[in-house]
């Protein structure tokens, strides 16, 4: 008599929406991810920690990995990780470590720097500090971008052209954050480079961004809005530009002890790339970068999910949590 082999199934925590103002799309993300999920692999409990905490702890030993889909404060900066670490969940994201150093973009520039890897020029602001706006422009010239140290989809970011406009673009950012960053304006092709892995990094192909007319630059609606940018994978580059622009994304994602995976925002001017930021929680909706990087490799969207899933069960089985 042949008896049937039964397979227990992974109980995945899918984490989303939470109470940054990223929720919509965060959750959007969810639902996109949620969807994907083979559920003859993997049994999948929702969890929103704007209301679900309690329940995922008391929940804990029973969850085998997290998925955390979550955007912003206090999702992407370190906060879940932490909690994550105590109920002793794996997760596909980056450690604490990993994750708060990238989500202040003032300390990743730091970081970079240390490493060698190439930023534009910028300056930073405190909330109350004295700004010499006349200083700043003479140093950083206009254009110049103004936006949040902490934060992402681009949310109070804005680029200053006239000397009249910077003091509402430093209000409008400092409202998002006691932090914000002053940083010259390159002009030059958008690109960002997605890694995969705990130890042993594996660069995607690198996407190129073209906002359409509309848009001055990446903007929230450019980002999650379809047919609202063109993205093109691989990126238009000569093989020289595009593989130094991979060895950034990985180079990047060590200086910032990134694991699992990661996404770095670069610019190309010239044939020379500098890195803008880094995002440890890329976006997972219809219209995200990550999946269509991704798929140019030759990987559907559930296969990258069970990626990400045995990399954050790699983490489980006692490789470091942050590289």
């Amino acid at each position: 008599m042949r008896c049937a082999i039964m397979h227990k199934k992974t109980h995945i925590a899918l984490l989303s929406g939470g109470t940054s103002g990223e929720r919509e799309i965060s959750q959007k993300g969810g639902d996109q991810v949620y969807e994907a999920l083979d559920k003859s692999l993997y049994t999948v409990t929702r969890y929103d920690p704007c209301t679900d905490l309690l329940r995922l702890v008391h929940d804990a030993p029973l969850i085998d990995a997290a998925l955390v889909i979550l955007h912003g404060v206090p999702g992407e900066d370190g906060t879940i990780q932490g909690l994550l670490d105590l109920l002793e969940i794996p997760y596909q994201c980056s450690g604490v470590m990993g994750s708060a150093v990238s989500m202040n973009k003032l300390v990743s520039k730091f970081f970079y720097e240390k490493a060698g890897i190439p930023v534009p020029a910028w300056e930073s602001s405190r909330r109350g500090q004295t700004v010499d706006s006349g200083k700043i422009i003479h140093r950083l010239g206009l254009p110049l971008v103004v936006k949040p140290a902490s934060g992402g989809s681009s949310l109070g970011m804005n680029i200053v052209r006239s000397a009249d406009a910077f003091a509402d673009a430093l209000g409008i950012a400092h409202a998002c954050d006691d932090t914000v960053i002053l940083e010259e304006f390159v002009p030059g092709t958008e690109i960002t480079g997605a890694v995969l892995g705990n130890q042993d990094l594996e660069a995607l192909p690198l996407v190129e961004i073209v906002p359409l007319k509309d848009h001055e630059f990446f903007d929230y609606h450019a980002k999650y809005r379809a047919g609202e940018t063109d993205e093109i994978c691989p990126a238009r580059l000569d093989p020289e530009v595009e593989q130094k622009g991979r060895d950034l994304a990985v180079a990047a994602h060590r200086a910032l002890f990134c694991s699992g995976y990661s996404r770095t925002d670069m610019i190309v001017k010239d044939g020379c790339i500098r890195v803008l930021e880094t995002n440890t929680i890329p976006g997972m909706t219809p219209v995200s970068l990550l999946p269509l990087a991704a798929a140019a490799a030759g990987m559907s969207f559930a296969r990258l999910l069970d990626r990400l899933i045995a990399l954050a069960m790699e983490k489980k089985a006692g490789l470091p949590k942050n590289r």
